[in-house]
């Protein structure tokens, strides 16, 4: 089965020269995929923008109309992680859309990849952690609302917890929200997913990797799925400068056989946001995002 991935170069350029976030993975990786011949540009598509109707699905009016005319103020920007401009609306715009577009593609089975993607910090009514619009929950809410399916699972790997994605579903019994994140980690405040995990400083390959096995089971026996996403940073590293955690990059990359794995074993569609990743050597970043590309190839 061949993989459908979205990506498109606005998710690299242009952004603000002072901003933080490591953007040149998204175009190592796109490279380094087509160098392996883990895809072809067949398997690639260039996203649209989301439709603004699916945005208000999931985020106030007001906050979007301040968003898309950016009337965010000094502060709000400064919390969003960005410097605000046109341009990093449309590549916001068109992760949303790339994930949406990944979902639709899969609504028979199989797996699709967002290349970028799993902006989880992102509230109902407000921007956070590098996140504007939270691009799982629209995609979710779109195949609840617009598709035959009836129940998601996101399941949440990134060190961080998805707390944005937690609160715009908090009272949707529909969606099941799973979050394993460093417990002392960002951010400070937490959500309450259906079900979190939090780990201690330096949980290593061994535990973390039990503790998952032990997670989905509880959530197998608890709800009944018929969609997952996944969001699978990579800031779980022990090289990673903001993640406190001690993965190696075979425990990362067991972590998504796990996932995957059991979507395939339960006959589950799955789609994959890359989420977060901030290594000092820029090659443990796109190897451990690679490594989901290769699991996802050879899995489906």
């Amino acid at each position: 089965m061949s993989m459908s991935i979205a990506f498109h170069d606005t998710y690299v350029h242009p952004l603000p020269e002072n901003h933080k976030f490591p953007m040149d993975k998204y175009e190592l990786l796109h490279m380094q995929l087509l160098y392996e011949g883990i895809a072809d540009k067949g398997d690639f598509f260039q996203p649209s923008l989301i439709e603004t109707k699916d945005v208000y699905k999931i985020h106030t009016k007001e906050y979007i109309e301040k968003l898309f005319d950016l009337k965010l103020t000094p502060r709000e920007q400064r919390v969003s992680g960005f410097q605000h401009t046109l341009e990093l609306i449309e590549r916001e715009r068109r992760i949303m859309g790339g994930t949406k577009e990944c979902a639709s593609s899969v609504l028979n089975g199989g797996i699709a990849l967002n290349i970028a993607g799993g902006t989880h910090h992102a509230y109902t009514n407000r921007a956070e952690g590098f996140c504007l619009l939270n691009d799982q929950a629209i995609a979710a809410q779109w195949l609840l609302d617009e598709t035959h399916i009836d129940s998601v699972l996101i399941v949440d790997l990134d060190v961080h917890q998805g707390n944005g994605t937690a609160e715009i579903f908090a009272n949707n019994d529909r969606v099941y929200t799973f979050s394993m994140h460093g417990k002392g980690n960002y951010p400070l405040k937490k959500e309450l997913s259906d079900l979190d995990i939090s780990l201690e400083d330096g949980t290593d390959d061994k535990q973390y990797l039990q503790v998952l096995e032990n997670s989905l089971d509880q959530i197998v026996s608890e709800f009944t799925p018929e969609f997952i996403f996944f969001q699978c940073g990579v800031d779980v590293l022990a090289t990673d400068k903001l993640g406190r955690l001690s993965l190696s990059r075979n425990g990362c990359k067991e972590r998504d056989r796990i996932v995957l794995g059991r979507a395939k074993e339960l006959n589950l569609p799955i789609v994959c946001t890359m989420g977060g990743g901030y290594s000092e050597k820029i090659k443990d970043i796109v190897e451990a995002h690679a490594n989901t590309f290769r699991l996802a190839k050879e899995i489906f």
